[in-house]
């Protein structure tokens, strides 16, 4: 099996079966909301911080299967970093997806899939809304 296919399989599988989707009604927790109107991406992400460590991540996202999916990678990336490392990765993310220069070391777990997009500029905001909507979330505490 080749990158490409593998990365697709891991997007479509995010797509159908998002983690951590459902928002609480829990006010610890920090929401921020972005709506892409011209696509029809609707993202929220809630942060739950504990001791500047990220204890839970939640999201509900709507749209296409590369912005619900990089949602659900990004939750399942951030529960248990330190806030520092996670705006770190979050940043490092969003360089990568936006062929700006990235830190190659770092590792961005299953996020990695999500690199190709960047060979397709209309899809660029559909992989960063998610990461743009949690660096908010934990910028706004």
């Amino acid at each position: 099996m080749n990158l490409d296919n593998l990365y697709r399989e891991i997007i479509m599988e995010h797509y159908k079966n998002p983690r951590n989707k459902g928002l609480l009604d829990d006010e610890r927790y920090h929401k921020i909301r972005i709506k892409n109107p011209s696509c029809g991406d609707d993202i929220t992400i809630q942060t739950l911080v504990e001791d500047d460590i990220i204890k839970d991540c939640r999201q509900e996202a709507t749209g296409c299967s590369i912005s619900v999916a990089s949602a659900s990678v990004l939750t399942e990336i951030m529960i248990g970093k330190p806030v520092e490392e996670a705006l770190s990765l979050a940043e490092n993310f969003l360089n990568m997806v936006s062929n700006k220069e990235f830190n190659h070391d770092m590792d961005l777990e299953e996020a990695e899939v999500f690199s190709g997009v960047k060979q397709f500029p209309a899809r660029i905001k559909c992989a960063s809304i998610a990461w743009v909507a949690f660096k908010d979330s934990l910028e706004s505490e």
